[in-house]
């Protein structure tokens, strides 16, 4: 059974990440939305159809060797050179790389600086899938090139209405004829005489990059069905997608993150979900420079305390019971593995610590009263120090996990109340 790695990479591309990408960015939701509705295949089908397949395999391999996996998620600032080199690696060179990202931005109505970002977001993704894949998995360069082969058959279904690859010249990423009418492979002729053949035009590129299609001789005189069901499989398609474009964006379950935010009860029988609506604001550091944050969330909070006299004049026992809850700030389910969007606000962490270098801060890591408390001990210690490392500042003296110590909801509650007991934290020391 095939693996559909599309998946694994939507699960990082979710609603929280769109939100987060736009407010940075300074655009529309739909846009970032459909930006990468749009390149999702586009980067799938490059590193499926590359001519660099050992390049990109042993690239992948050494960064999931360094550690570096979960910096490539997430990525929107353009300058990390491991997403330059895939880039070049799937695309092969800047032309057509510049062609994908004018053509993406004038479907998504977004600037072509914003589409660049949001490529290096959706390729670092994808990269980051495909080496925790191949590193979980210990699997080699026949299989991994056979896992991209697999994933043209899941392509052509993705993209979205109105938009072709076709005018780029990468039409045939997608997969044979036979995929796309859904006819298994290996199926016996018998069982497929009434299926009609859609035959995919032969596109050719002049020198010039102009496009021409070719015509074979057996299109003379054919069948109406030639014509009429691929109309109908593109209106079917737009009808779709339409659909899917105009539907409100879910809130994300809880299912593979735990953390303080939570936005679906996993204890609820009922799957009652809670929508939970977040202000944006801009916070202005001493030099300047300004942070895109939630209002009162983490970083507003800490830079108005760094800027204030209770701080400065704050003893250390003052201090060791002033802490700050993230609340952008996930894990994977009962593990110390970060999710994507919350290298956002550690890296704005760490900015704020670098513009205030005589802080020093300590980092506390904390579960709810359910399950065993050795298990809870060791698990917020190993995140305390995720946090710590993934922060990667001299500034940052300590980082200790207290399971469930510090909790006051019973074990028994439900998951919604026992959230406010689930968080990861830091305070100032002197």
């Amino acid at each position: 059974m095939s693996v559909n790695l599309i998946n694994l990479i939507k699960d990082q591309l979710g609603p929280s990440v769109v939100s987060q990408t736009a407010t940075q960015l300074g655009e529309s939701e739909s846009g970032i939305s459909k930006a990468i509705s749009a390149l999702l295949p586009a980067v799938v089908g490059g590193f499926a159809n590359s001519n660099a397949q050992s390049d990109i395999f042993t690239t992948l391999k050494e960064i999931a060797s360094s550690g570096a996996l979960s910096s490539l998620a997430g990525n929107i600032g353009g300058k990390d050179s491991l997403i330059s080199k895939i880039l070049t690696l799937i695309f092969g060179g800047g032309d057509k790389q510049a062609a994908l990202t004018s053509s993406v931005s004038n479907f998504a109505g977004i600037s072509n600086d914003s589409t660049n970002a949001v490529l290096n977001l959706v390729t670092g993704a994808t990269a980051g899938s495909l080496g925790k894949y191949i590193n979980d998995n210990n699997i080699d360069i026949s299989s991994f090139g056979n896992l991209l082969n697999d994933q043209k058959g899941f392509l052509y279904s993705l993209l979205p209405a109105g938009f072709s690859l076709g005018a780029l010249g990468l039409g045939n990423w997608f997969g044979t004829d036979q995929e796309k009418v859904n006819i298994p492979p290996n199926t016996p002729a018998n069982e497929v005489q009434d299926v009609p053949v859609v035959e995919t035009p032969k596109i050719d590129v002049t020198r010039s990059g102009t496009t021409h299609e070719i015509v074979s001789d057996k299109d003379s005189g054919g069948s109406i069905w030639k014509w009429l069901l691929p109309l109908l499989l593109l209106l079917l398609l737009g009808w779709f997608f339409w659909k899917q474009c105009n539907k409100k964006a879910e809130p994300a379950p809880v299912a593979t993150t735990d953390s303080t935010t939570v936005i679906v009860d996993s204890a609820n029988a009922a799957g009652d979900t809670v929508a939970v609506t977040k202000e944006t604001t801009v916070v202005t550091l001493p030099s300047g420079k300004t942070l895109q944050a939630y209002k009162g969330g983490i970083e507003d909070q800490i830079v108005t305390f760094l800027k204030s006299d209770d701080y400065k004049n704050a003893t250390e026992a003052q201090l060791k019971d002033k802490w700050f809850n993230f609340d952008n700030l996930n894990f994977e389910f009962g593990k110390a593995v970060l999710t994507p969007e919350s290298q956002v606000q550690l890296d704005n962490l760490k900015l704020i610590l670098a513009e205030f270098p005589d802080a020093k801060i300590k980092v506390g890591a904390y579960t709810d009263k359910k399950g065993d408390e050795a298990v809870n001990l060791k698990l917020s210690g190993e995140r305390a120090n995720v946090v710590k490392s993934a922060i990667n500042s001299s500034q940052i003296i300590e980082a200790n996990g207290y399971g469930s110590k510090f909790a006051k909801v019973p074990a028994e509650a439900s998951d919604k109340e026992r959230e406010s007991d689930r968080k990861t934290a830091v305070r100032f020391v002197k």
